[in-house]
């Protein structure tokens, strides 16, 4: 039975009459993701770059969040051709691609996504869930066209060479991470720095200027407006992680008595 495969994410993007919000998804559990899929939010970013996700409980997460309204994009722990081909061929169709500093690395990713002559992706369709099996009709002659490639901004290279980044072609948008972004500017910690903020906009400006769409990581309510408010098209806004972290600790301090702070004793350098 012929089968259909979903939008991709640059379609999505493309479409869209706002910007999208969205949550990172990184406790590696195929339930928390299908719980975030059903929020209302427009987009997930499945994490295996910092999470403790395989290729095993990546499927797990396409597969939980599979018929939900909700797009999810797959995040690979390095720019890596073979890794690539795994996680397409798991049926991913969405990729954020991770530290990416160069024109040279994102033709990389590109090429990673794309059957010869235009790429070096390996052929295994028949054994693969991205083409549901050979399910899918004309899947090889078409398969770029089930992809979409983000390619993630993280350094000062990256920012430097932004604007020829965006002019790969197979690069659909780019985002950028402020975390790395801070600590390549010596500011490690300091996603907040005028000069970090400064930097994420001129990116935010760059894809802009190049008819593509950007985004971009921002916890803090005010900067995740004040980056809408200056270009971005998609913007992620928390993590399941973070949230069940901070939400466990709210539970404690709000249940659990304290008990006076016991400073300890200081021993001779003796003992």
């Amino acid at each position: 039975m012929p089968f259909r495969i979903e939008d991709t994410f640059r379609s999505v993007l493309d479409g869209a009459d706002r910007p999208l919000a969205g949550m990172w998804v990184c406790s590696g559990s195929p339930l928390i993701a299908e719980l975030c899929a059903g929020s209302g939010l427009d987009w997930l970013l499945v994490d295996a770059e910092h999470s403790p996700n395989g290729l095993e409980s990546v499927l797990a997460q396409l597969q939980a969040t599979h018929g939900y309204p909700v797009h999810t994009l797959v995040r690979p722990p390095v720019n890596d051709t073979v890794v690539i081909k795994q996680y397409l061929d798991l049926g991913v169709q969405n990729l954020l691609i991770p530290m990416v500093h160069s024109v040279a690395e994102a033709e990389a990713a590109v090429a990673a996504t794309r059957y010869p002559p235009h790429g070096v992706r390996g052929v295994g369709s028949a054994l693969a869930r991205a083409a549901r099996w050979n399910r899918v009709p004309d899947y090889l002659a078409r398969a770029s066209d089930t992809v979409s490639v983000t390619v993630q901004i993280e350094s000062t290279a990256a920012v430097e060479a932004v604007e020829d980044i965006l002019k790969v072609d197979g690069v659909d948008a780019i985002f950028v991470g402020p975390s790395d972004l801070a600590a390549s500017m010596g500011l490690l910690g300091q996603q907040e720095h005028p000069e970090v903020r400064a930097a994420v906009e001129h990116c935010l400006a760059a894809a802009k200027a190049a008819g593509k769409p950007a985004g971009v990581n921002a916890f803090a309510p005010a900067t995740a407006r004040a980056y809408l408010d200056a270009g971005a098209a998609f913007i992620l806004v928390g993590a399941d992680v973070a949230l069940l972290a901070r939400g466990s600790e709210a539970l404690a301090a709000e249940y659990v008595p304290r008990g006076p702070v016991i400073e300890p004793v200081e021993t001779p350098a003796s003992y």
